[in-house]
């Protein structure tokens, strides 16, 4: 597994040609933003495509045939193709092939660009189609961020807020074996979440159709992340009950509705690509060190 290390004064980040993963995102004193696997968790920031979530009983079906297709996709197990490597960042590339096409019959391409600029991280995916039908497809980022944030002495007091959203509450969906389910209104004071382990203890929070696209991630102490995202139009936030991390999740579709099991053309909040069309997605990040 190869590692590209790359950034600038004040960030530094490492991907991974395996799954075209982030590993690492450390600021100018070596504090790490990002959670580094464990027990609880292994991974660190998954890139999830062609689905998002869980399909019924881990199947997709096309045109009368069943094929496997587990809990959020196959392109974070994939070995990408290095494109560009330098000091400013990376490209990666995955193309379909025999084995993905087993599980995903859709010619795609996934081009993946990390980059650090002015103490900013940004990920951009272009998601293409170079094939003669629909491609339908859902994309999602799953970054995993320190909880406590560098510098907080512990996880309590951490808020998540939203600016310019104008939000009070929060309209959400819960998970029932990964499969959207109940509705849910959480309450938000003063504009802020609260983050308390007990949020996680029914899975993830998924807000479908958010109307958001920054947040920010803050410490009482004064550490944060800013994060803003384009093209993406729903989001995830999940964490384990204890565990030391929060996954803030900007994503294009969301996981099976509850009782819908039918044919993944017609999947709801899937979004379909012209044959020869291509679509941008990008989700960048600030750290903000605590004031010395």
């Amino acid at each position: 597994m190869e590692l590209h290390r790359f950034g600038d004064e004040s960030l530094t980040a490492t991907v991974s040609e395996a799954g075209a993963e982030l590993h690492s995102l450390q600021d100018a004193a070596g504090s790490e933003w990002l959670w580094q696997a464990g027990p609880e968790w292994p991974r660190r920031a998954p890139l999830l495509f062609p689905v998002v979530g869980r399909l019924p009983g881990d199947v997709l079906r096309h045109q009368g045939r069943a094929h496997r297709m587990t809990q959020h996709g196959f392109a974070r197990d994939r070995r990408f193709e290095w494109l560009r490597r330098d000091r400013a960042g990376c490209t990666l590339r995955l193309r379909d092939d025999e084995a993905t096409r087993a599980a995903y019959p859709f010619p795609f391409t996934l081009d993946v660009t990390w980059a650090v600029a002015d103490g900013v991280l940004s990920c951009t995916v272009l998601v293409s189609n170079p094939g003669a039908g629909l491609l339908p497809f859902s994309l999602g980022a799953h970054p995993a961020f320190a909880w406590p944030l560098p510098g907080a002495s512990s996880a309590e007091g951490h808020t998540l807020s939203f600016p310019g959203s104008g939000l009070e509450t929060l309209a959400a969906r819960r998970l029932t074996g990964g499969l959207l389910n109940a509705a849910e209104t959480i309450p938000l004071r003063c504009g802020a979440l609260a983050l308390l382990p007990a949020l996680f203890e029914r899975d993830a929070i998924v807000l479908p159709a958010f109307s958001g696209r920054r947040l920010h991630y803050a410490a009482p102490g004064g550490a944060a992340l800013k994060i803003e995202w384009e093209g993406y139009g729903d989001l995830g936030l999940w964490s384990k009950p204890g565990a030391a991390f929060l996954c803030l999740e900007p994503w294009c579709g969301t996981a099976a509705p509850l009782g819908w099991d039918g044919e993944f053309m017609q999947k709801p909040d899937i979004t379909h690509l012209a044959p020869g069309a291509s679509r941008l997605f990008r989700w960048a990040v600030r750290p903000l060190p605590s004031p010395s």
